[in-house]
């Protein structure tokens, strides 16, 4: 049977009563007033707000009550410019101030370090760490533009040192505890960071992972920082490490001479002024560092936040994410909004794959993200939260990082929760946010992520630019939009940051996914373009076998690749098999018999491979290129970049391949 996505009843529709109390509802409502229009559908509101960017943005500005100088000149000026459009050039603001606001909710997080560690923050007392942690930042030299670097876990004190630093202008960057020592030079050693921020470890799964032989080797590597701030995580104190270590100093050392410092100073600087610098995957070469300005990344996360997450003040907002990934930066902005963060740090499946879901009943989440892959395993370990848990603060679960399998949709509305939005989305890093998203008012369609980002020209173009409809393409966007980067750092005249986005369509962002549009509006991701499969010259989506083959129990993983074969190109596939499991002729004929029935015979592998692992950067994506290359003998270029580079010892020189 054809085992396609769609269905005639969607999985979820919103009450109409509870729908326009949302804030999508009231800014909709506002928007009609702005705009003269009746707006009667969500895409009408959409094309309004790509139709008339500079009323719909200077919207977003007001309704979200950013905290700042607007100007009065142009909200958009060069708007023909892709890249080199100008958003509020005359504004300016501070992203920690709109961060920091006075809110009538005075929880600003609570964190847990798996079962180890508990601790709170009120926004009172975040607002005076920060307070004190700008101070000394300030104290050592750091001046607006300087790098401020964090070498750290999902901490309070990461945050303490984000805004700290954003409130002088300094540009904050980051890499997760889990990155090796090579991984963070590829990153930090590009960006130069004045100061760097660590820990003396961390723990993982229950176990304490020690740090100092990691910030040695480091230090003795960034001759750019003048200071490397300690902070205690697995022991009480860490003045013996601070000891021995070059231009240490303790986190109590380092703020102590300012404990008397309680009011805030932000510096205020224009909008395009550099944020956040964000790293590629490196998968295929040294990271590129991606510069994010201050306004547009506030912007873009007031909207996507507020509007298609419906967060509120008093809402309490989890993503389960480390540093190093963009979800990260995305989660402190609910600060913004009057959230409480949620901070988690450590391995999801403690206490039995419990940890997250007594998180969630223990401080009533409202807001829960997550990856695909998170979803796919709780499915495997049998855990049903709604059967075990109060899940009744829960209203929100968003989910990215890979396509969230139709399946998926269903395993999250029959064991989770019935009433619940659930919104895949999907952007980047590139955008520190996202082009597709969730709408509190639309209904969840199974398999689909609800809609295109307001303000964003999100399109699907054939491979020759024209507007696809119902059929695979490629994801862009055809007008500029505030969170695209200020650039890349080391990238003066432009060159490489054109490359990245706008060679394949000239003066339009080619995202690099595989997408469709669907009869509701929604939208699928089929995986990335640069992975996808040619077999025969017909274009296929490596999701759409990963979503066969996942099926099966025995299947913990699979990963798919194209290799070139005798003039065309032929579909091979690996899969990480169940303990115990091993790869017969059975399991294989099943497997290509549930591609062949549910997809199409295009689709069904030349080859299926066993192996051990499958390879993954920190983030948790699995790395089809890089076994590509391994496959075809190329060398992967940054193994550091890579969670696992052990497991792509599996893919090289099988002889299954030379046959």
């Amino acid at each position: 049977m054809n085992d396609a996505p769609h269905s005639d009843h969607p999985l979820w529709t919103p009450d109409p009563a509870w729908s326009a109390t949302t804030r999508m509802a009231a800014f909709t409502a506002q928007a009609r007033t702005l705009s003269g229009q009746t707006l009667a559908s969500y895409a009408d509101l959409h094309a309004w707000s790509v139709e008339v960017p500079e009323q719909f943005w200077t919207a977003v500005w007001d309704f979200c009550a950013v905290i700042g100088e607007r100007g009065a000149g142009p909200v958009l000026v060069d708007a023909e410019k892709m890249p080199g459009a100008r958003w509020f050039p005359d504004a300016r603001l501070n992203f920690a101030e709109n961060l920091l606001r006075d809110s009538s909710n005075p929880d600003a997080l609570v964190f847990w370090g798996e079962n180890k560690v508990k601790r709170t923050l009120s926004r009172a007392e975040l607002r005076q760490h920060v307070a004190q942690f700008a101070a000394a930042l300030r104290d050592v030299g750091v001046v607006a533009g300087d790098r401020v670097a964090a070498y750290l876990p999902n901490l309070p004190e990461t945050l303490i040192a984000m805004l700290a630093a954003a409130s002088l202008g300094a540009v904050f960057t980051s890499a997760s505890p889990d990155f090796g020592v090579q991984g963070v030079l590829d990153r930090f050693g590009q960006t130069e960071p004045k100061v760097l921020i660590a820990c003396d470890g961390y723990w993982y799964n229950g176990k304490a992972v020690d740090m100092a032989a990691k910030l040695a080797e480091l230090m003795a590597q960034l001759p750019s920082v003048q200071r490397l701030v300690l902070i205690p995580y697995l022991h009480a104190e860490v003045d013996p490490l601070a000891k021995s270590l070059p231009k240490a100093i303790s986190l109590a050392d380092f703020v102590a001479p300012h404990a008397a410092v309680s009011q805030m100073e932000f510096v205020r600087l224009p909008f395009a002024h550099p944020l956040y610098i964000m790293y590629s995957s490196g998968t295929t070469g040294i990271p590129k560092c991606i510069v994010h300005g201050a306004g547009g990344t506030l912007l873009q996360h007031l909207k996507e936040q507020q509007l298609h997450t419906d967060l509120r003040a008093g809402d309490r907002l989890f993503y389960f994410t480390t540093c190093g990934w963009m979800m990260w930066n995305w989660l402190v902005s609910g600060l913004a909004s009057g959230a409480t963060l949620l901070l988690y740090d450590g391995s999801p499946f403690i206490d039995r794959g419990r940890i997250l879901w007594d998180y969630a009943q223990t401080e009533r989440m409202t807001h829960f993200g997550t990856s695909a892959k998170y979803l796919d395993a709780l499915v495997k370990t049998g855990l049903q939260p709604k059967e075990s848990y109060d899940l009744r603060a829960l209203r929100v679960m968003t989910s990215t990082g890979s396509p969230l399998v139709p399946e998926r949709f269903d395993d999250v509305y029959a064991t989770i929760k019935a009433d619940l939005q659930l919104a895949s989305i999907s952007g980047g890093t590139d955008i520190i946010s996202c082009f597709v998203l969730g709408h509190p008012t639309l209904p969840v369609w199974r398999g689909e992520i609800q809609c295109k980002g307001l303000g964003l020209a999100v399109a699907v173009w054939s491979e020759a630019g024209q507007p696809v409809r119902g059929e695979k393409g490629e994801l862009v966007c055809t007008r500029p939009f505030p969170c695209m980067p200020v650039g890349f750092w080391n990238d003066p005249d432009g060159k490489k940051y054109r490359a990245a986005y706008f060679e394949r369509f000239p003066g339009v962002w080619h995202h690099g996914d595989f997408c469709e549009i669907t009869e509701h509006d929604g939208l699928i991701i089929h995986g990335r373009s640069d992975a996808t499969l040619n077999p025969g010259g017909v274009r296929i989506g490596t999701a759409e076998i990963y979503r066969q083959v996942e099926k099966l129990p025995e299947v913990v993983e699979s990963i798919v690749i194209g290799q070139d074969w005798e003039g065309d190109v032929r579909v091979i596939l690996f899969v990480k098999l169940e303990g115990g499991h091993e790869l017969d002729d059975a399991l294989v004929a099943r497997i290509k018999r549930l591609i062949r029935d549910n997809a199409s015979p295009r689709h069904v592998p030349a080859k299926v491979l066993q192996v051990s692992d499958i390879p993954r950067t920190k983030s948790g994506k699995i790395v089809e290129l890089a076994v590509r290359n391994i496959v075809h003998g190329q060398p992967v270029k940054n193994l550091e970049a890579l969670a696992n580079p052990e497991a792509l010892a599996a893919f090289a020189d099988r002889y299954e391949l030379r046959e």
